[in-house]
């Protein structure tokens, strides 16, 4: 333990069990988000289609790409970086666009086919990260870092958090007061919490939340739209032990040029992201292991879950707002959750359970989490002593704010007849990396001010 701030860096003196639950409360704050993602690709092919695949991008298949994925990052990145890779919502316009394709071959092909040639695009946007991982390692992280300043991080990392914000709110407005239940427990759990409590207020926010909302249930309580709070259906349907239905990717040009290009902003937010795991835990990840070997894994990792047919990967920011409060900061955690990840997609009645938690508590916990991914970015900005009495430093953070948090819908654009979306956050990070770039004044040297730095992970 970190005798000056409580963080815990080794958590095997905790023992095996506290460790084993560690590991849940972090599969638990990653789960909502991940799941999501096949949900609202199966609504893009239901839409388009008529039916959704049965192979390939389901919750199962979703949750072994993830678990399977975070431990391929690890060792990449030498078992140093607490992040845990679950679906990226960036893909989903992607997903969308091809699932809608309905010329050429794509107009009589089945939904799994179409499914199928979305994830090779998954697979060769994965393989970009490698080119970008391969040009650091030949330049050097500090040539490519002096234009990731943290006037251009530290505001990203906010619009990380504030763009999910919104989210946050849609889940809770189902049930606000299950919402406010999972809120408050967490707080008081963080707050006043003693021993093992104190480091897992994430993990008892939903199981007693969770509780409530059983009990609510059985009083013959509903939502405020009259829909089931807790909704038991598709457990009864579902078996204990059940292979998760891979699908192997194809490839197709057309569908390549959907995906591929979108690669360009999850790498902007694998940089903001590695930033904010730096910044959370107090390690030089950029440095050591090197900003080429998280890209590495975070590429490596979406193409092996585009090839097994499940959505693309990225590091969570869930999981960094379960870091800063949970104060546990080692990797060894994560892997336990990825363990429980895998074992989870090979049951498929534990996943309906799990499946049955209710939105309005997955957006009271996403209250704490997502807020707290900001509370990191404004960290960011006042450690490293941003001074934005500078009117170059007010105008980049100022854009990157405006961009990052009004481009809700992305910018589309067409390249050889092919739409192409550029989210909100990727449109943030580019404008802030080519206002640095232009503006005069960019005095910044990554490494050499460690007073500077110091949130950054730089330390003598």
């Amino acid at each position: 333990m970190n005798e000056s701030n409580g963080v815990i860096r080794d958590a095997r003196k905790l023992g095996v069990p506290k460790m084993l639950i560690l590991g849940l409360q972090h599969m638990f704050a990653m789960f909502g988000a991940t799941i999501l993602v096949p949900i609202l690709v199966n609504s893009y092919f239901v839409d388009a289609c008529g039916e959704g695949p049965t192979r390939g991008l389901t919750v199962a298949v979703t949750l072994f790409c993830a678990g399977f994925g975070t431990l391929l990052f690890h060792v990449c990145t030498k078992f140093k970086v607490p992040a845990f890779l679950g679906s990226s919502f960036a893909f989903l316009s992607g997903f969308s666009t091809v699932a809608h394709l309905d010329t050429g071959m794509y107009a009589t092909m089945s939904v799994n086919d179409k499914a199928a040639y979305a994830c090779g695009g998954v697979v060769v946007a994965g393989l970009l990260y490698l080119v970008l991982a391969l040009i650091i390692r030949l330049v050097g992280v500090k040539r490519v870092m002096r234009f990731l300043p943290p006037v251009v991080t530290g505001p990203v990392i906010i619009c990380i958090g504030l763009s999910l914000a919104g989210s946050a709110i849609n889940n809770a407005s189902t049930n606000w007061f299950l919402a406010l239940v999972a809120l408050a427990v967490i707080i008081v759990f963080n707050i006043w919490g003693k021993g093992m409590f104190k480091i897992i207020p994430i993990l008892m926010g939903v199981m007693i939340s969770y509780v409530v909302a059983l009990l609510m249930t059985m009083a013959g309580m509903t939502n405020p739209d009259g829909s089931a709070i807790l909704n038991f259906s598709a457990i009864a349907t579902s078996g204990w032990v059940g292979v998760p239905p891979l699908q192997i990717c194809k490839f197709d040009v057309t569908a390549i040029l959907v995906m591929a290009p979108i690669a360009i902003a999850t790498m902007m937010e694998h940089v903001g992201d590695m930033s904010a795991i730096s910044a959370t835990v107090g390690e030089n990840f950029i440095a050591n292991p090197g900003l080429h070997r998280t890209l590495l894994g975070d590429g490596l990792a979406t193409s092996m879950a585009g090839f097994l047919g499940g959505p693309a990967n990225t590091t969570y920011g869930e999981n960094t707002g379960v870091l800063e409060l949970s104060r546990v900061h080692d990797p060894r955690v994560i892997r336990i959750a990825a363990v429980f990840a895998i074992i989870v997609s090979f049951i498929p009645k534990v996943s309906a359970i799990i499946s049955t938690m209710p939105s309005a508590i997955i957006g009271g916990v996403s209250f704490m989490l997502y807020g707290m991914i900001s509370a990191i970015g404004v960290r960011n900005v006042v450690e490293n002593k941003v001074d934005l009495t500078k009117s170059r430093n007010l105008i980049i953070a100022g854009v990157i704010f405006v961009c990052g948090l009004g481009f809700s819908s992305g910018i589309t654009f067409t390249v050889g007849g092919t739409p192409i979306t550029l989210t909100a956050l990727a449109i943030a990070a580019i404008a802030g990396i080519l206002l640095n770039m232009i503006l005069p004044g960019n005095d910044y040297e990554f490494g050499v001010n460690e007073t500077g730095d110091e949130n950054r992970g730089i330390h003598a």
